[in-house]
């Protein structure tokens, strides 16, 4: 009896080599019937030696299920590749003469043309989702000089900032609208997750409010590199975690699906980002999203325009925390402001007084919250990381003069470039 045994555990020994050997040297023709094979030996197995819990049809899928693991490693790794070359572009139509925003418009009303090649639109969405917006605020002394005019004897300069920012959220704001607010001096600051909750964005601005600006840089480049991209930054102010760590991962608005749009208010000056003027235009460009700007510090500019201390021959005045400015200095970053929002299909406002405020942000929330989201497919497969022209046609027939007819959207992108 014993010779027997021993001759069945060789004669199955030999059976489970020659079974390895076959898999080691045929990775490519495993097949269901190897897989049965497997299931054979692990039931063999299990008649010898029964599981722990003694039930031997759990014992035998556990072992089967072992070997298809180690099968399955014999297999090559499997690469998948998607295109994800749509481009995406926001649009609103409007009277040119009246200002009226155009509504009810479809899909087969509109054409798009990439440097002058029509191109077929794929996706077509009416504006009915909710918005996502970040809140972008200039918060460094720099702000309280250029906004001192505006705020007279009585209030600080930031007040220039901070009004329009309350009075969007206070009356903006819609119910399942997402907002973030994020503060730059010189690096930006999300003071708030996305949140549809009112008072949580209150509560951020009143804190704007009570405190002051710690420093003179205003890093606006780099500000708008983490909100369009995303990256490390500095943790959430409002955030009651406890042992919450310095720096967390901002999600970029770019990522997010729907409607989406940035507000930024702020005097459009950088003074010591990480990334120059072109490298943020091409992320501003690429990214999809408009970008609607209240430009400040216009009074200031009004006021000592004429002012021969603004003289870039004479080196500028100087202003806080050995920052000097000169008159080209603010206009450049007033070209910087309606740059950022031509490109991307938003649009710049240069406010000089507060009574300007409500009307501009109500023309603000009727534009982005008629939004119409086109997509397509370039045509063109070039990758040579040059700019390519966006162009936006509406065809209303006999219901408006097309002289009057004004598409706001992104101008422009920069083609991915391949790497040699």
């Amino acid at each position: 009896m014993k010779l027997y045994q021993n001759r069945r555990l060789t004669l199955i020994a030999w059976l489970a080599f020659a079974l390895v050997v076959v898999l080691s040297a045929s990775p490519l023709l495993v097949n269901d019937q190897t897989f049965a094979q497997a299931g054979r030996k692990s039931t063999e197995n299990q008649k010898k030696n029964p599981n722990a819990s003694g039930d031997p049809e759990e014992a035998r899928k556990e072992q089967e299920k072992q070997d298809r693991k180690k099968v399955d490693k014999t297999q090559p790794p499997v690469s998948i590749s998607i295109d994800t070359s749509v481009v995406n572009v926001e649009a609103v139509v409007y009277n040119k003469k009246t200002g009226a925003i155009l509504q009810g418009i479809k899909k087969e009303n509109f054409e798009i043309y990439e440097d002058g090649v029509k191109q077929e639109i794929e996706n077509f969405s009416t504006p009915q989702a909710p918005l996502t917006m970040v809140v972008v605020l200039e918060y460094s002394k720099l702000v309280d000089v250029l906004g001192s005019p505006a705020g007279g004897y009585f209030d600080y300069g930031r007040v220039e900032i901070l009004r329009p920012a309350y009075e969007f959220v206070s009356r903006f704001v819609q119910p399942k609208d997402f907002i973030s607010i994020v503060a730059y001096d010189m690096r930006p600051t999300p003071l708030i997750d996305f949140t549809d909750d009112k008072s949580k964005l209150m509560s951020v601005i009143n804190l704007l409010i009570r405190n002051n600006p710690a420093f003179s840089e205003s890093n606006l480049f780099d500000a708008m590199k983490l909100v369009l991209k995303g990256g490390l930054g500095d943790s959430v102010v409002l955030d009651d975690t406890k042992n919450k760590p310095e720096k967390t991962e901002y999600a970029g608005l770019e990522e997010v699906e729907g409607r989406t749009a940035i507000l930024l208010i702020g005097s459009g000056l950088d003074t010591f980002s990480k990334i120059n003027f072109d490298e943020a235009r091409k992320i501003v460009e690429n990214a999809g999203v408009p970008i609607y700007t209240i430009g400040t510090g216009n009074l200031f500019m009004k006021l000592y325009d004429n002012d021969p201390r603004l003289d870039p021959a004479n080196g500028g005045v100087l202003v806080t925390g050995g920052i000097r400015l000169d008159r080209l200095m603010l206009l450049q970053a007033n070209n910087t402001l309606k740059t950022f929002a031509e490109s991307t299909g938003g649009k710049h406002f240069p406010v000089t007084f507060a009574g300007e405020i409500p009307s501009v942000l109500q023309s603000i929330s009727a534009l982005v919250r008629n939004q119409y989201s086109l997509g397509y497919t370039p045509t063109n497969t070039r990758k040579e990381g040059k700019r390519r022209k966006i162009q936006v046609k509406v065809n209303l027939g006999d219901q408006i003069d097309p002289k009057l007819v004004v598409i706001q959207h992104r101008q422009s992108y920069v083609e991915e470039k391949t790497k040699k």
